[in-house]
């Protein structure tokens, strides 16, 4: 098994920023860069963003429903993008938001298997089937050193209508970050007491060897942070930089400056290409502006 995924993620960060840049191959962005939506431009597109950036970011994500739109072609082009991706040095989540129950959840978490056809370092999983219908993903990421992203508080106009609701005296979204902290407790799985956190060390709040490896996301462009992420142990994905509204300045108010954080930009920097060195410039000068 290679090293736990939270410690390699703080490797990458630490050797090239935390910069993640989402791979989103849409048809507007295709059309922008002279290609045809169809295979044949799919491939060109990846190929291009993966040759440029591959070897700068530590992560990359690429989002998985626009490479399914193709079919077998389309998957054919991904499984090669993040063979080559991962070759290059940089991490791979594949933003795909899984979420199912029983042996249809572990079968979605078999591409944090080594030996997969489409091995990843890191998988995006949906727990609003109930967080512990996310245990068979849970683990076969600890089996494999691999990692998850689990939605948690996102920024989308009506996520509020179920991540708001109250289990009890909690939210949905506080529920769900209070079973990630307990996954980031090594022998914890859902129904367990939720570990105190007197006795849980707050990794959260820094990069390190002992970054847990299963994460949350919360988007960058809410109003508040309004869940508790204390002891949470593990790094928090943040969407929506960019395009989406999202700022350096956003990520400061809400999660501070010394919280595991990885911002998420996709468009802004793919507009970019195709020009290889736009593409590097763009990543770059966003790397700085987080790093600032």
């Amino acid at each position: 098994m290679s090293a736990p995924f939270g410690q390699r993620l703080a490797d990458a960060v630490a050797a090239r920023g935390p910069l993640c840049v989402g791979i989103d191959p849409h048809v507007p962005l295709l059309e922008r860069w002279g290609l045809p939506d169809a295979p044949e431009g799919l491939a060109r597109f990846t190929d291009a963003v993966v040759d440029a950036l591959a070897g700068e970011v530590a992560v990359l994500k690429p989002q998985i429903a626009f490479y399914e739109r193709h079919g077998s072609r389309g998957l054919a082009v991904l499984e090669d993008a993040v063979a080559r991706a991962r070759a290059a040095g940089a991490l791979v989540l594949l933003d795909a938001k899984r979420g199912d129950i029983g042996s249809t959840m572990d079968a979605y978490a078999e591409v944090l298997r080594p030996g997969h056809p489409l091995a990843v370092d890191a998988l995006t999983v949906s727990p609003y089937l109930g967080p512990g219908s996310l245990q068979p993903a849970v683990d076969t990421a600890r089996r494999h050193g691999g990692g998850l992203f689990v939605l948690a508080r996102t920024s989308n106009p009506d996520a509020g209508t179920l991540q708001h609701a109250l289990v009890g005296e909690r939210t949905v979204a506080q529920a769900v970050v209070d079973a990630v902290r307990g996954w980031n407790t090594p022998g914890w799985v859902v129904g367990d007491p939720l570990p105190d956190l007197g006795a849980v060390q707050d990794l959260s709040s820094r990069w390190g060897a002992a970054t847990g490896s299963v994460g949350v996301v919360i988007g960058a462009t809410l109003r508040d942070l309004d869940v508790d992420l204390d002891g949470l142990g593990g790094p928090v994905l943040a969407p929506g930089l960019g395009a989406q509204g999202g700022s350096a300045a956003d990520l400061r108010r809400l999660f501070g400056t010394g919280r595991a954080v990885v911002p998420t930009v996709s468009r802004d920097v793919l507009a970019a290409g195709p020009d290889p060195a736009a593409l590097r410039a763009a990543a770059a000068r966003w790397a700085a502006e987080l790093t600032a």
